[in-house]
């Protein structure tokens, strides 16, 4: 499969003379791992929403094997991992209901991911970062998905934590053939987990 965004160009409301992204392109095919170097405030947020669906570009197409994103419905094949992980759940569900939402999630992911079972009963302000960010991968991890999108995912994550979660997920992506884009400014990180590397231009 292969997930592209093709000469996308988008505005936030109300600010039509300053795009976030004009005239940007970029794709990735299955069992690649895209890494998206920018720093903060370049719109690699915004871009990962775009190819999530989450956003509508005023030009160009965000398209999975030549069909819009936007109109797969369902698990969408392609889901998106945040870099605050506690802004995209429900704060007053226990993180059990939240793991749940997308249907059953595999037990070989809770164990790989270290999730310890009392930690369902449990609502998102009683984890830490580093457990909660855990929780999210397991829920992105549908069996339906073939394209992971982390939005520098482990930015704010202890050095350990760090490492376990990225060595769980190049062995995921390995053992699926997942496609995965990974949007950070830690250029060390990006060249030690991407099969190739793509520079986001600066929009003036």
């Amino acid at each position: 499969m292969i997930l592209e965004a093709r000469d996308v160009t988008f505005y936030y409301r109300g600010r039509r003379h300053t795009p976030v992204l004009e005239n940007f392109s970029i794709s990735g095919s299955s069992g690649e791992r895209v890494g998206l170097k920018a720093p903060s405030g370049w719109g690699k947020t915004t871009l990962c929403r775009l190819l999530a669906g989450y956003e509508k570009p005023a030009k160009g197409q965000v398209l999975l094997d030549g069909r819009p994103v936007r109109e797969y419905r369902g698990v969408c094949p392609v889901q998106m991992v945040w870099q605050h992980p506690e802004t995209v759940v429900d704060p007053l569900l226990t993180l059990g209901k939240t793991l749940n939402e997308a249907g059953a999630v595999e037990q070989r992911l809770l164990d790989a991911l270290h999730i310890e079972p009392g930690w369902l009963t449990r609502y998102p302000s009683e984890l830490s970062g580093g457990e909660l960010q855990r929780f999210c991968l397991a829920r992105a991890l549908n069996p339906e998905v073939r394209f992971l999108l982390c939005d520098e995912i482990s930015a704010m994550l202890d050095l350990v934590t760090q490492a376990q979660i990225w060595k769980f997920l190049l062995e995921e992506a390995q053992r699926r053939g997942l496609g995965m884009l990974v949007a950070s400014h830690d250029e060390a990180l990006l060249e030690k987990v991407c099969t190739r590397v793509e520079t986001m231009p600066w929009q003036i």
